[in-house]
This record gives C-alpha cells, sequence and structure tokens, in this order.
C-alpha cells in the first residue's frame, strides 16, 4: 500500500513541477511562492480546527493532533528547511528548463542514501553503489547537454541553486524519517498530519515576512506579479502529492530510501510537460541523460529490497 501510494504521489509532484514552471512564467517569485504556501495553508487549516474543536476527524487520516513547543520546535526547522529549498529551487526553476531542472531534482534519491549513510549508519551495497555512479554520470552528461543551450554548469548560479535545493529536500526527506520515526526508534514520533498542516503554516508566515521586507519596498523596480490559475493548481497538487507522501511514511514497513526514490520519478511527469507544452530543445540528449537517472533509481530500487 505505501509503495502505490509513493507512485500516486510522483504523478501529481510532476504535474505539480510542471505548473509551477508555468506560474513563475514572467512572474514575480516571492508573491508566487507566498501564495502557494498561503493556500497550502488554507487547504489543511480546516483539519487543524476540526481536529481541535470536534470529534468529526477523530479516527479518520485527516486527523490532526495537537501538541505544545516541545513539538512544534521540531515543525518549524522543517518548514525553514523546506522552504530554503523552495525558494532555492523556484528561482532556479524559472530561468532554467523544466527538461534540466527535472533530471538535477531526480539525484534526490543519491542524496538521501548518502545521508543515510553518514547521518543512520546506513550501508549501501553493490547495487546501490551502481545506481550512485550512473546518477553521478547523468549528471556529467546533463552538464554536457546544458551546454548546447548556453548553460554552463560549473558558472550558472541558477544551476547551484537547483543543486542547493535537491540538496536541502534530501536533508528533509531524512528529517522526515526522524520527525515520524516512533521515539522507541529514535525519532520524535510525531503526527503525520500535524507536521504536514503546521509546516505549511509557519512557511506561510516566513513567506509573509519575505513579501512585506524584501519584495514589497521594491516590487515597483523588480518584475511584476500577475495571477495565474496555475498558481492555485500549484497548491492542490503539491498538498494532495505531500500528503500522500506522509501517508505512505507512516504505514508499516515503509521504508524512506524507497519512498524518496519513487516520488522522483515525478521526472518522467515534468519532462513529458516540457517537451510538449513548453517546447525545450535537444530533447533526445535529455532524454538519454534522464534515462541513467531512471536506470540508476532501478539500481537503487533492486539494492534497497
Amino acid at each position: 500500500m505505501w509503495l502505490i501510494l509513493a507512485f500516486m504521489s510522483a504523478a501529481l509532484l510532476g504535474c505539480y513541477d510542471s505548473l509551477k514552471k508555468q506560474a513563475l512564467k514572467e512572474n514575480a517569485v516571492i508573491p508566487v511562492l507566498f501564495l502557494n504556501t498561503l493556500f497550502s495553508s488554507l487547504i489543511f487549516l480546516p483539519c487543524i480546527v476540526l481536529s481541535d474543536s470536534t470529534t468529526m476527524l477523530d479516527n479518520t487520516i485527516f486527523f490532526t493532533a495537537s501538541g505544545g513547543w516541545e513539538m512544534h520546535k521540531y515543525i518549524v526547522l522543517k518548514a525553514f528547511i523546506v522552504l530554503s529549498s523552495w525558494i532555492l529551487g523556484y528561482f532556479g526553476m524559472k530561468h532554467l528548463p523544466l527538461t534540466i531542472v527535472g533530471p538535477i531534482n531526480a539525484t534526490r534519491p543519491v542524496m538521501v542514501l548518502v545521508g543515510a549513510l553518514l547521518f543512520f549508519g546506513e550501508r549501501l551495497n553493490v547495487w546501490q553503489w551502481i545506481g550512485v555512479l550512473l546518477a553521478v554520470a547523468s549528471f556529467l552528461l546533463l552538464s554536457r547537454s546544458g551546454k548546447k543551450e548556453g548553460i554552463d554548469f560549473k558558472h550558472d548560479h541558477w544551476i547551484y541553486m537547483i543543486v542547493g535545493a535537491a540538496i536541502l529536500g534530501a536533508v528533509s526527506g531524512l528529517y522526515d524519517k526522524y520527525l515520524m520515526a516512533p521515539v522507541e526508534n529514535g525519532g520524535v514520533g510525531l503526527d503525520r498530519m500535524m507536521v504536514q498542516s503546521w509546516y505549511n503554516i509557519y512557511q506561510c508566515v516566513m513567506m509573509g515576512v519575505m513579501l512585506w521586507l524584501l519584495w514589497w519596498p521594491k516590487h515597483e523596480q523588480t518584475t511584476p506579479f500577475h495571477w495565474s490559475w496555475s498558481i492555485l493548481g500549484v497548491s492542490i497538487f503539491l498538498s494532495t502529492a505531500d500528503f500522500l507522501y506522509f501517508y505512505s511514511l507512516s504505514l508499516p514497513d515503509a521504508l524512506i530510501s524507497i519512498v524518496s526514490m519513487v516520488r522522483r520519478g515525478s521526472v518522467i511527469v515534468s519532462f513529458m510537460f516540457g517537451a510538449m507544452f513548453f517546447h525545450e530543445k535537444n530533447l533526445k540528449a535529455k532524454a538519454f541523460d534522464l534515462a541513467l537517472v531512471l536506470l540508476g533509481m532501478f539500481f537503487l530500487y533492486v539494492g534497497s529490497k
């Protein structure tokens, strides 16, 4: 069941990435990101209110547990990590082709494995090492494909932002494992709905401060903001994808390395959108690079069984 949920999350995440690219087209990044966090917060706010004041959601998958600062401090840190990743990712995606961004993001499972190796004492087997090497090779080949479009991976700061976003995304995935693991297994044991609902609200507050202090005073001199319904779509698809992701992790025997890998399969959806709707270039070379990423993910899957 948890694997099916992970695949469903991946499909929705691919749509989310594609809508995000559309929402950022000739648009100001900070207000778009603020609205995304606002709409996501509004989606989960009823769950918080109804769980706290009624018994309507008791014993349902939408029930949201409550807790004091000793729990919320972990969620605030989660919000900071995710928001930092989003800020870098949004700026990078606005200025780079979706068919470049997707394969880079798809290397996150490798980063999660390396993180598990360093922080959780996990050991990589031969299959997993092959997957890691294929991911590295795909990144090098992708940089060659990028040069054909004038993108120098060594000196392009938008590439650095996407890579930074991917690293922080991997950190967030490892942190999720710690947050929701039972206390007896060394985790915090937080309720998944509590984490998802409140980290969106904390992100909204943080983005509201950024909007007010950084963007609004200079908004007339920067890229103007314009409304697009794809902004609302971003929040809906992301919230649903994350709900399925957290639900998957909360189930017995769910493996963070497998869930993270399957979730990055969203790159297939976003790659198709980049080719069909954004008419991006050098698709044959990028498709080969993507195939290497997917092959690497397959080896990670085999090695993790």
